[in-house]
C-alpha cells in the first residue's frame, strides 16, 4: 500500500530541492525528518511539510501505521520557469529564469 504527497510550484530551482532529496530518499519516516532538521537548505523544510503531509494522508485515508513508513519513492519535477528581465549596460536587457519545482514524496509501509 501507499500514500503520496505533493508540492507543486515551490518557488525553488530543482536543482537545489534534489541535493536534499537525495539524503532522504529510502529513509524511515521519523529518520528522515531529523535529518531535515539539521540540514540547513532553504528547501528542507518544504520536503519535510511534504513528507508530514504524505504520513497525515497514510494515517487518515489508508489507514496505515505511521511508525511502519518509509519513503518508498520521491522525486522532483521542473515546473514552470517564471522570465524576468534585468536591464544591463548600453540598453541590453538579460533573461533571468526563476525556476520552480513539483515535488512528489510516495511513502511505503514496511
Amino acid at each position: 500500500m501507499e500514500a503520496q504527497a505533493k508540492a507543486k510550484y515551490v518557488r525553488i530551482a530543482p536543482r537545489k530541492v534534489r541535493l536534499v532529496m537525495d539524503m532522504v530518499r529510502g529513509k524511515s519516516v521519523s529518520e528522515a525528518l531529523n535529518t531535515l532538521g539539521l540540514v540547513r537548505k532553504a528547501a528542507s523544510p518544504v520536503i519535510a511539510k511534504v513528507i508530514r503531509s504524505a504520513v497525515a494522508n497514510a494515517e487518515n485515508a489508508k489507514e496505515m501505521n505511521p511508525d511502519a513508513l518509509y519513503i518508498k519513492r520521491a522525486f522532483v519535477d521542473e515546473g514552470p520557469t517564471m522570465r524576468r528581465f534585468m536591464p544591463r549596460a548600453m540598453g541590453r536587457a538579460t533573461l533571468i529564469r526563476k525556476r520552480t519545482s513539483h515535488i512528489t514524496v510516495v511513502l511505503g509501509e514496511k
